[in-house]
Formats: structure tokens, C-alpha cells, sequence
């Protein structure tokens, strides 16, 4: 929250609008980039249709960056789950945060805010 002192805030959830239901089932991001449910749905063309939205609404907005959700197949964007569903972590990002960073915007995660890490930019009204 102490974010939205400096800067306007847009909530978005990619998943959510990639047609994926709330609540859903655990979903990882799998090495060759596509995207499964526990059960073994690939559900990737809803996770890229959101990161699709992601990144039309940032432009849209003119958006300095994001800060996403850490370890998320879609928006995770230092480290992800390796696809097994044993909780193992390993470098990567999610769908979101790599369509954005290609889009040319910087992210962070809530971590990065945690500990004072941000990108550069404007605060709001400058």
C-alpha cells in the first residue's frame, strides 16, 4: 500500500482475465513454457490470452512497471515452480512477467518491494 502514495495502482490478474476461474487449480509453469493444471490440463492459451491483456492494459496506461506475484506461472518473474508440483523452485518467469519485460516494461515482485527494491521511475503527478 505504501506504493500507492507515489504512484496509481491498476490491480490486474492476468489469470483471472485469461478466462480462468477463481478459485483454481494449482498451475505450473513447465520447462518447455507451456502451462499445467495439477490434473494435467494445459491451460497455457489462457495464461498467454492474459498476459496478452497485461500488457495492452500497461500500454494503454502508459505504466512505468509492474510488480507482480512471486513464484506465480504467470507472474512470477525471478523464480518459478519447476513444473513437477513438488514445490521446487527454480530460476524463470512466468507468462505475464516475460510479455511485459519484452514489452519493455520493468518488474518486480511483492518480495522486491518488501525489501526496498524498485524500478526507477516518476512518481505519481511528476
Amino acid at each position: 500500500m505504501a506504493l500507492e502514495e507515489r504512484f496509481r495502482l491498476v490491480p490486474v490478474c492476468p489469470e483471472t482475465a485469461g478466462g480462468l476461474p477463481t478459485p483454481r487449480s494449482p498451475a505450473e509453469r513447465q520447462p518447455d513454457g507451456s502451462v499445467r493444471s495439477v490434473a494435467g490440463d494445459d491451460v497455457t492459451l489462457a495464461y498467454r490470452r492474459g498476459a496478452d491483456h497485461a500488457v495492452r492494459l500497461a500500454g494503454s496506461l502508459g505504466a512505468a512497471g509492474a510488480v507482480l506475484k512471486a513464484r506465480s506461472p504467470s507472474c512470477g518473474c525471478h523464480e518459478v515452480y519447476d513444473g513437477s508440483f513438488s514445490r521446487r523452485r527454480v530460476p524463470g518467469e512466468g507468462v505475464t512477467a516475460e510479455a511485459l519485460r519484452t514489452a519493455g516494461l520493468p518488474v518486480v515482485d511483492e518480495d522486491d518491494v518488501a525489501h526496498g527494491v524498485a524500478w526507477l521511475a516518476p512518481p505519481r503527478g511528476a
